[in-house]
């Protein structure tokens, strides 16, 4: 299994999952969730193989980690659709991943068998991909208080809101994991939990920012608009947490984790 191989699973994943966002209109709740499914279960065959091919994790490039938010948009998607039966959200987790799908379709980068011995860790695998789990999750909140600021304006938002924090709960517990292992991961290659590395004092603001948004929906929850901006602001952090940093200047040749692009 190879790279080229990627657009012929993305292909069915995506029909499968547009014709899963189509049911999910038409009130076949059923058939919106299988189709779903069915269109994960090819997408996570691709990435099992090109596990198998790579002998290891696809989880060292920009690339790569983008493979996985592909996969973990829809299912994000899938788990807001089931609980709680928004018939647009397949529809949006199914275009954004589409998006990641063609950037790494159009940008292509070198996948070979090479990983240095830091990430030879077996704390290295879990770490990536609970971020990436929580990375869909806290996407999908964003969409949701895009919805909320300016297409729905406020008409009628209490259970919206109330999907926002729970996607935000599970997204941040997920994110808290995820530092956890990769901290643990730290220590084992190289040997202290955290340095204040340029990703780690954005992954920290990230997670007080989320915080902060949970203190506000705990003690204002009058205050829904100033909630949503920030969980706004969050997700942007998020964003330079994951790839900005690479662009950084202080990052540029002292941050351990800057993704490798060769």
């Amino acid at each position: 299994m190879s790279w080229e191989h990627l657009i012929y699973f993305a292909l069915l994943s995506v029909l499968l999952w547009a014709f899963g966002a189509w049911a999910s209109f038409r009130g076949q709740s059923t058939k919106a969730c299988l189709l779903t499914l069915a269109g994960l279960a090819v997408f996570g065959s691709f990435i099992a193989l090109l596990w198998a091919s790579l002998e290891r994790p696809p989880l060292r490039t920009m690339g790569e980690t983008r493979l996985w938010y592909s996969f973990f948009l829809p299912l994000a998607g899938l788990i807001t659709y089931a609980r709680w039966k928004y018939k647009w959200i397949l529809s949006f987790s199914t275009l954004l991943s589409v998006v990641f799908i063609c950037i790494n379709l159009l940008k292509p980068e070198i996948h070979n068998k090479a990983l240095m011995p830091a990430l030879q860790s077996p704390w290295f695998a879990p770490h990536v991909i609970i971020y990436m789990f929580a990375y869909a999750m806290l996407g999908a909140a964003a969409l949701m208080s895009i919805y909320l600021l300016w297409i729905k304006r406020g008409k009628g938002e209490t259970n919206e809101m109330a999907l926002c924090d729970n996607l935000v709960f599970v997204g941040l517990s997920f994110m808290t994991l995820g530092m956890l292992t990769g901290a643990l991961w730290a220590k084992e290659a190289w040997g202290h939990y955290w340095s204040w590395d340029p990703k780690e004092t954005w992954a920290a603001i990230t997670w007080f920012s989320y915080l902060t948004y949970i203190h506000i929906r705990s003690g204002f929850r009058e205050k829904k608009r100033p909630a949503l901006y920030i969980l706004l602001i969050s997700f942007v952090f998020l964003q330079m947490c994951w790839w900005g940093i690479n662009y950084l200047p202080a990052a540029q040749g002292s941050s351990i984790h800057t993704y490798n692009m060769n």
